[in-house]
């Protein structure tokens, strides 16, 4: 496979599917065969594919996990447009055009060693991504909460961890978490097994209510969602008094910084400024844009 890197760690690849897993609500796991986005990529950034040939515009996708050793990145996306409805008809030996890694990670710091991570649909993986890189961290010990509106990627089951400030009953986990020794719930207003009957801010809340100064000063926010979600995560953020990063989601053209296509108002020290969620972000201050 052939590859070309463009501002030192910016790649483009011919990309094998490894592995194509279908999920409820047209959702899709796959796995590509990348040596060299699984070699630079970092939690947050994201890959823009290729779907198909015939269609000229690629799609950006955020990385769920990577293994530099293996030489495979990860991607969950679901299929509700023509770009993701061809990528979901790859098949293992496919191959797909890529470039990445694209964009500014998220920044972790020591002084906040209780790391919130919160992902709503297909803005899980970022979550997903950055808990993998904190359990390697042991000074890190993080909470994820997801929220989806359709049944998720993978099977729940108990967590084996009591949280403090979360209802008793609330005790659906992702496995692949729990298997990594992270605590993480899961909210929906689906009524599933399990899961917190409401929203994710709500569940974040209860866990931040029983939280003294000392514990919430150690505490930093990151997220990936929705607009709507990624604004009430900005607010539970500024009402705790608390540091959030997000990753957000925008069409895009070149995905490079070119086209200027995806430009979102943040706040500067100058006043109102554009910048590019591609190249930019995707991470923010959420603070700077909301």
């Amino acid at each position: 496979m052939s590859e070309t890197s463009h501002r030192g760690t910016l790649f483009l690849e011919e990309t094998e599917v490894l592995a194509q897993e279908a999920h409820p609500g047209e959702q899709y796991l796959m796995r590509l065969w990348a040596p060299e986005c699984a070699q630079f990529a970092r939690p947050g950034q994201f890959v823009h594919l290729r779907c198909d040939p015939a269609l000229p515009l690629r799609r950006p996708i955020s990385i769920l996990r990577v293994n530099a050793r293996e030489s495979w990145i990860e991607i969950l996306y679901k299929a509700v447009g023509e770009g993701t409805r061809l990528l979901a008809q790859k098949r293992p030996g496919d191959v797909i055009s890529s470039i990445g890694p694209i964009g500014n990670p998220f920044q972790v710091h020591a002084e906040r060693p209780r790391p919130l991570l919160i992902g709503g649909g297909v803005g899980m993986p970022p979550m997903i991504f950055l808990a993998d890189a904190l359990r390697r961290e042991p000074a890190f010990k993080p909470l994820v909460i997801l929220g989806s509106e359709v049944p998720f990627p993978f099977q729940a089951r108990p967590s084996q961890f009591l949280v403090p400030g979360l209802p008793a009953d609330v005790i659906a986990a992702m496995p692949l978490l729990d298997d990594w020794g992270i605590p993480s719930r899961l909210a929906s207003l689906q009524g599933y097994t399990g899961c917190f009957q409401g929203f994710v801010t709500d569940l974040a809340r209860s866990w931040l209510g029983v939280l003294d100064t000392s514990a919430l000063a150690e505490v930093e926010v990151f997220a990936c969602g929705p607009h709507p979600m990624l604004a009430a995560v900005a607010a539970l953020a500024r009402e705790f008094s608390l540091p959030c990063q997000v990753s957000l989601e925008e069409f895009m053209a070149c995905g490079v910084g070119g086209c200027a296509g995806c430009v979102v108002e943040v706040k500067t020290p100058e006043g109102p400024a554009m910048k590019r969620v591609c190249v930019d972000g995707p991470v923010f201050d959420a603070l700077d844009i909301f």
